[in-house]
């Protein structure tokens, strides 16, 4: 029997965060510092969860101690650690390097500075309702779909729960607020999972300001 949410949760979940955290970058931690990724997770979960840290550790540590045996495999209780590039080897090795320097930023308050997100995961965790936007409203089928962005745009915030849409609002001020350069908020709103263009004449950036001005603004009657 496979497991179910809650069990998953209780034993892995906040194992599945670390290791999503993974996604699209390597598993380069060394026993003197944290890679790319980690470092991407220990900033975000530090100032958005940081409670969150002391269960990472706990259920790294008790993975790589403790790794599903022939039975649970079989009986599909456990969690199936994703593809991070290395040998299996040396994954369970890794996980404990990684549960190290999740123990040592907590026990050394080593947090790391705020500073605008640095992988894929960081920037849809930062930024999940902006990504929800994009993702669903501006994808390569948006010409298709609607007349143009303003169009995209207007429907988002007429068939989204108001409270969704004042949070993206939120997100896309908190966004503003990194004063990225205009290739980074490009590469920025790619992350997120736009896949078209802003109108022309806009950067960007000025596409994001004039986006939060109408979202923001009291819909036609």
């Amino acid at each position: 029997m496979a497991l179910t949410p809650l069990e998953h949760d209780r034993r892995y979940g906040e194992l599945d965060q670390v290791l999503r955290a993974y996604a699209g970058q390597p598993a380069d931690d060394t026993e003197d510092a944290p890679g790319p990724a980690l470092t991407a997770y220990l900033r975000h979960t530090w100032h958005t969860r940081p409670w969150a840290l002391a269960v990472a550790e706990a259920q790294l540590r008790d993975y790589a101690r403790n790794p599903p045996g022939r039975l649970r495999v079989r009986l599909g209780e456990f969690y199936a650690l994703p593809d991070v590039g290395l040998p299996d080897a040396e994954v369970l090795s890794w996980l404990t390097v990684v549960a190290d320097h999740i123990r040592r930023s907590v026990e050394e308050g080593l947090v790391p500075l705020p500073s605008a997100p640095a992988t894929h995961w960081e920037w849809n965790a930062r930024f999940p309702e902006l990504g929800q936007f994009l993702g669903g409203w501006f994808s390569q089928d948006m010409p298709d779909e609607f007349d143009d962005h303003d169009a995209a745009v207007d429907d988002y915030r007429a068939t989204t729960d108001p409270q969704l849409v004042a949070r993206a609002v939120g997100e896309v001020r908190e966004l503003l607020a990194l004063e990225l350069g205009e290739p980074d908020y490009a590469l920025g709103l790619a992350e997120l999972g736009m896949e078209v263009d802003p109108p022309a004449p806009y950067a960007p950036s000025g596409w994001l300001a004039l986006v939060a001005g109408r979202l923001a603004s009291p819909a036609a009657p």
